[in-house]
């Protein structure tokens, strides 16, 4: 132990350098201050940035700085006074306390030289309060009893929400706990401990079929589960677990209670530790956290990879920058157990799930810019389960290629990110995550077609500060971030799960397979503090429940291997989808510039909800037309969320 000890210490010595004091702890994706950074790279205020997200604090501040030094050419680009306001806000926000207590942050901040070298630390407190309460004034109030398949009698009610209906969710982040600083000038630290009680309300819409294919046995077999419902209280697709592991009911703490879902008032923590840092001045930086993160994405909370929206996970990362217009990045982590639905033991506790969800991920990334006109990022992911495996965690091998060397066991994705700058004006892009791809003839039709695309623009608007319009189209194919169960090296009979999941959510775009989208959004930054939006989405997705349901709508379908090449897909027309237009409007403001120790964030809009399906059989093609059945029922229901932060640290 002396040992390690004594070359840690030695370790840090030999990369301190002679520049500034700075924090290269990581800077919550949920910060506007990305908003800042996205709209000043459209109207052409700061170069292309690496396309791995979060930053750290250190690098927040050096894009601030150049923005604000930023020569414009264009009339475009001009910094307007409350701009250059905010920015110095901003500067402030994340110039960090060295020593003393600040109770407007919640706060205790420390830093001392030790044999030449410098440390600091800083204790963190505070907590959070959320409400978010739905009102379904238009719902069908579908009830029914609905079996299992497979020699399983398990039975699962089946409630959709009814006209009238209210649904309220709670949640309490407390304590919050974090204790971040600076071990040298290049290497930083950081762990939060969050405390959960809460409770979500959601229902089973029904079960959704699946036929895995045994590669020994040669045969197919049906099985089925229940299908979830969106969190009820909050905007579909919008819900974060704010828990690691599971919860207990708060009437019963015991080992025997540890459950999946807090649908009663329950208790939980969330860890997110983080060991950051930089060497060659900037040029290499790496990062072993679990956080949350947003890869190749061309606009916040857009990547179809590895998205802010994806649960947090343990993860080493290193991005490498020989020069200021290319990058190299990888990530290797450990995924987190299903916690949501497995396939093969539906109760879902923690150990029976994580037998066959024993996942890690890669993904390596090339960025290449010119000048602040052009960016494309292309890279390689690849779900693999664990085992000594050395060719997916090294930079510099393709993980699309290397697969082909060990075996051809995992589940590989290729994706692609290409941006425009047109006159500093706004930014367009087409980003493509290919799952699995056979060109053949008819190759647009097939099932065996797994891909996602997503094209749009986002646009500067001069009325307000900092605003922009944005505008996308967004298509998940069926298939796509599933895979086949297989048998892989090192666990024997098990059918291994390898679909693109972390903690039962999504790791890629926050919509599942067969589903497109198209959004309107209007963000801006009035003052500093402050940020406001308004959005509009409609969603359409193939149902992945009922007796009309889509083949290839859920993230646990398994594309059948036996006939894959006759498989065919008719978006819309082969069998009912559920059309969603959402609209919203929500903000944040803090008060911390009055000196007060407290954080608002809001949000307010409605969910129209229908329909549609052909009269033709299930998989072909047909005209289809808007529905209303007990399955399929038309909804209309408002949403308000109304979140209080204590002590808020930016």
């Amino acid at each position: 132990m002396l040992k390690k000890c004594a070359f840690f210490c030695g370790l840090l010595f030999i990369i301190n350098m002679s520049i500034p004091a700075q924090t290269h702890i990581s800077v919550p994706l949920e910060n506007p201050i990305y908003i800042v950074i996205e709209q000043a790279q459209i109207r052409g205020l700061c170069g292309f940035l690496p396309a791995t997200k979060p930053y750290s604090q250190a690098m927040i501040l050096s894009i601030i700085e150049e923005i604000l030094s930023s020569d414009p050419i264009r009339m475009s680009s001009v910094l307007k006074d409350k701009e250059r306001e905010i920015l110095e806000q901003f500067r402030k926000d994340f110039t960090p306390g060295r020593s003393g207590l600040n109770l407007i942050r919640g706060k205790i901040s420390s830093e001392h030289t030790w044999n030449d070298i410098y440390f600091s630390g800083v204790f963190g407190f505070g907590m959070d309060f959320s409400l978010a309460a739905s009102f379904y004034p238009i719902a069908g109030g579908y009830h029914a009893i609905e079996s299992l398949k497979e020699n399983n009698n398990k039975t699962f009610e089946v409630t959709h929400p009814a006209s009238g209906d209210f649904f309220t969710d709670f949640n309490i982040i407390a304590p919050h706990l974090s204790f971040i600083g600076d071990l040298g000038k290049n290497v930083s630290y950081g762990f939060t401990l969050n405390g959960f009680i809460g409770k979500s309300p959601r229902v089973i819409l029904g079960l959704y079929e699946t036929t895995p294919y045994d590669q020994d046995d040669k045969r197919t077999y049906y099985q089925s589960f229940p299908v979830y419902s969106n969190p009820l209280a909050y905007f579909p697709y919008t819900y974060k677990k704010k828990w690691d592991g599971f919860v207990f009911p708060a009437n019963v703490i015991k080992n025997y209670a540890m459950s999946v879902w807090p649908d009663d008032f329950s208790l939980g923590y969330s860890m997110l530790p983080e060991l950051s840092g930089t060497f060659f001045n900037g040029h290499f930086m790496y990062r072993f956290a679990r956080l949350d993160r947003e890869w190749s994405g061309p606009i916040n909370n857009g990547s179809l990879i590895l998205n802010q929206a994806a649960q947090p996970f343990l993860a080493f990362e290193t991005v490498i920058i020989p020069f200021n217009w290319i990058s190299f990045s990888s990530l290797t982590g450990a995924l987190e157990y299903n916690n949501a639905i497995n396939i093969n033991n539906i109760a879902a506790v923690q150990s029976n799930s994580a037998i066959s969800f024993q996942n890690a991920f890669s993904i390596v990334m090339l960025d290449v810019s010119y000048k602040k006109y052009f960016k494309v990022s292309l890279g390689s992911s690849v779900i693999w389960p664990k085992r000594f495996e050395l060719g997916y965690p090294f930079p510099f091998s393709e993980n699309f290629l290397y697969q082909n060397n060990i075996g051809d066991f995992d589940n590989m994705a290729l994706f692609l990110n290409l941006e425009g700058h047109p006159a500093g004006l706004g930014k367009i892009w087409f980003s493509a995550y290919i799952d699995e791809v056979s060109f053949e003839s008819n190759f647009l039709e097939k099932d065996r077609t797994m891909y996602a695309f997503q094209f749009g623009g986002s646009f500067y608007l001069p009325l307000l500060p900092f605003t922009s319009l944005t505008l996308s189209y967004t298509k998940i194919e069926p298939y796509n971030y599933t895979h086949n169960r297989v048998k892989t090296p090192w666990y024997g009979d098990n059918m291994m799960e390898t679909n693109y999941i972390n903690f039962g959510r999504p790791l890629g775009y926050y919509l599942p397979p067969n589903t497109d989208e198209i959004l309107f959004r209007i963000q801006t930054i009035p003052f500093p503090r402050n940020m406001m939006h308004l959005q509009y989405q409609m969603i359409r997705h193939g149902a992945d429940y009922g007796d009309r349901a889509v083949d290839g709508s859920s993230y646990w379908s398994e594309l059948k291997l036996y006939n894959r090449s006759t498989m065919m897909k008719y978006f819309l027309q082969d069998g009912a989808y559920q059309w969603m237009h959402i609209f919203k409007l929500g903000g944040e403001y803090s008060f911390t510039g009055k000196n007060l120790p407290f954080k608002l964030t809001g949000e307010i809009g409605g969910v129209y909800s229908y329909f549609t399906d052909t009269g033709s059989e299930l998989g072909t093609k047909g005209d289809y037309s808007i529905i209303n059945t007990p399955q399929y029922p038309h909804s209309l229901s408002f949403i308000a969320f109304l979140g209080i932060q204590i002590f808020p640290k930016f």
